[in-house]
């Protein structure tokens, strides 16, 4: 629970480069910034659009490196929304950045196919180490750009509570693309006996009965969905830890036929 330097700041004081942390950015950042002459201004994981001021400070303008295909996915929450969705591929996206949320031109686009087991951890560091590859190939290149096309242009609104519910009434399919978009934060949850669960890990299982019914509690907990059914293999109780299925069913008694939230 204490303030921890980025890897980006350890860095730069490591090599003795100037470092600013404003708190915000404004006309006096944007002096101090134009002052400096960049060629260009790199962007990553920043979480709101930088000011008009900031865009055309620099000759090559202010460079983004964006987690999807653009125009698809479009703003905050870009590899939740390509897991949910059921997407084969994203990728990243170098733009240059204008007014609009992530509708600037294109620079390059890099693919990088989704694999089943692919969970927003795992997808976010594939990204991001292909993200710093195709900055600096960006910005030893000729920095000509493309418009986005209008054809194909989502929003990848940001994550909230409600998308975490595994509403067991969904195919166990889409279910699943909940539990591995929700980890390694915020969890997908669920309730069992009015106590709030979250599920960590499962997969896609061949069986069928009402929708939240446990069909079996052995060293997996099968729940029938809408379509198919989900084998929990991980969870975890509200103040408790992740546990196996094996595990937490020595600890909690659960029997086919219970129902789940």
């Amino acid at each position: 629970m204490r303030p921890t330097p980025s890897a980006v700041k350890r860095l730069a004081l490591d090599r003795g480069l100037q470092l600013a942390q404003p708190e915000r950015l404004g006309a006096a950042q944007a002096d101090e910034w134009r002052a400096a002459r960049p060629d260009a201004v790199v962007v990553a994981a920043y979480g709101v659009l930088l000011p008009p001021s900031f865009l055309d400070l620099a000759p090559h303008g202010a460079l983004n490196i964006h987690a999807s295909l653009l125009p698809r996915w479009r703003g905050a929450a870009p590899i939740q929304r390509a897991l949910l969705a059921g997407d084969r591929e994203t990728g990243i996206s170098i733009m240059r950045m204008d007014a609009g949320l992530d509708t600037g031109p294109v620079l390059s686009r890099h693919p990088l196919p989704i694999a089943d087991d692919d969970d927003a951890g795992s997808l976010h560091d594939k990204l991001a180490a292909l993200g710093g590859d195709a900055m600096v190939a960006a910005l030893k290149g000729d920095l000509k750009a493309t418009p986005q096309p209008q054809e194909g242009a989502s929003y990848a609104r940001k994550i909230v509570r409600e998308d975490a519910v595994l509403d067991w009434k969904r195919a166990a399919r889409e279910l699943d693309r909940v539990v591995r978009a929700m980890r390694p934060a915020p969890g997908a949850t669920a309730t069992l006996d009015g106590e709030r669960i979250k599920v960590w890990r499962a997969r896609v299982a061949s069986a069928s009965g009402t929708p939240g019914t446990v069909l079996e509690a052995k060293e997996t907990i099968l729940v029938a969905c809408g379509e198919g059914a989900l084998a929990i293999t991980q969870l975890q109780r509200a103040g408790g830890k992740p546990l196996s299925a094996g595990e937490f069913l020595r600890g909690r008694m659960l029997s086919p036929g219970a129902r789940l939230g």
